[in-house]
């Protein structure tokens, strides 16, 4: 019987990081070495595996992210039934986030890495490198999107947030939960997603930036008084509660309004931007008033990745932002 083609590309990441003379563990470990390490998984599939970046999760970019979705393009049209990316866990989050948005394939694309890495007693990376082949090659996990598989738990990649610094269990969906599991070598789905569309490709993206702001008490506008002075093209900001700010913070989102996108967030971690609720000035009903839009569930550095990702596609009106939120439960409340 031919077995399916997985193609494994590894972008570095603790899961590929060995001693430095210089103290301290670097991403060293080609996908050849990594594939290697785990001999199980040539009993699942033929394993294509390609080196495509050696760096910590940290220094990753954008232009990355849209080189891998290519990437991952090439191998689907190039035969291979699913594709699995190691990278450092810092980012897992963004990255799989970003490939869900840019990517339009049925076939499983599974973000993986590793807490531990292979220098250390109870390294997890060859194990979730397993599960993830197991998850790729499974006909129950096409048309789901980007899927990240840690710690046998399965997570569509618009739920997943990193939760803990160094738990071999620090990612969650505090959303949904996982949307299965692996057990025993067989891939369980207990729940599947529907599908959002993916945003147009670009061949050549521009530049964006975009701030990401964080509320707390005591605040006075001038943090976002400095990004919109500073020359950022758009800004995200993480409001307390259901999308609430003081006064003065609320004017200084008004005049960033006026010269960007500005995205209404929670710095929660779950739940919901609210959009008719609170009345008082600073909550979410008078930010719509001055210009903002809302993230609707998505937390502050999805909400970002999102709004870069069509910055850089010149996607820039607050009609256009709104509607791209809005299949998140956000946009702007009419």
């Amino acid at each position: 019987m031919t077995k399916p083609t997985v193609t494994v590309l590894t972008l570095g990441g603790t899961i590929a990081m060995t001693r430095s003379d210089r103290g301290g563990v670097v991403p060293t470990l080609t996908g050849e070495m990594l594939v290697a390490a785990v001999p199980a998984l040539t009993e699942l599939a033929a394993i294509d595996a390609r080196s495509f970046r050696q760096v910590p999760g940290a220094h990753l970019r954008f232009d990355d992210l849209e080189a891998l979705a290519a990437a991952v393009e090439e191998a689907v049209a190039g035969g291979a039934r699913g594709v699995v990316i190691t990278q450092g866990t810092d980012t897992i989050e963004e990255t799989a986030f970003a490939l869900d948005r840019l990517l339009d394939l049925a076939a499983p694309v599974v973000v993986t890495g590793a807490m531990r890495n292979p220098t250390v007693p109870g390294a997890d990376g060859p194990a979730n490198l397993l599960a993830a082949v197991q998850v790729a090659t499974s006909e129950a996990a096409r048309g789901l999107g980007c899927l990240v598989v840690l710690n046998d738990e399965i997570h569509a990649a618009r739920f997943l947030r990193k939760t803990h610094t160094s738990s071999p269990a620090a990612f969650t969906s505090p959303q949904a939960g996982p949307i299965g599991w692996v057990a025993e070598g067989r891939v369980q789905l207990a729940a599947r997603v529907e599908r959002v569309p993916a945003l147009p490709r670009s061949h050549k993206a521009g530049e964006a930036r975009v701030a990401l702001i964080t509320v707390a008490l005591g605040d006075d506008g001038r943090l976002v008084d400095a990004a919109r002075q500073a020359g950022f093209d758009g800004m995200v900001v993480e409001a307390t509660g259901g999308g609430h700010v003081a006064t003065a913070v609320a004017d200084a989102l008004e005049r960033a309004a006026t010269a960007m996108p500005v995205v209404l967030a929670s710095r929660t971690g779950a739940g919901e931007t609210l959009a008719r609720t609170y009345g008082f000035p600073g909550g979410e009903i008078d930010l719509q008033r001055r210009g903002l839009i809302r993230a609707g569930w998505l937390d502050g550095l999805k909400a970002k990745l999102l709004l870069t990702l069509l910055l850089r596609r010149g996607q820039a009106g607050r009609d256009e932002v709104s509607a791209a939120f809005r299949p998140w439960g956000g946009g702007v409340e009419t």
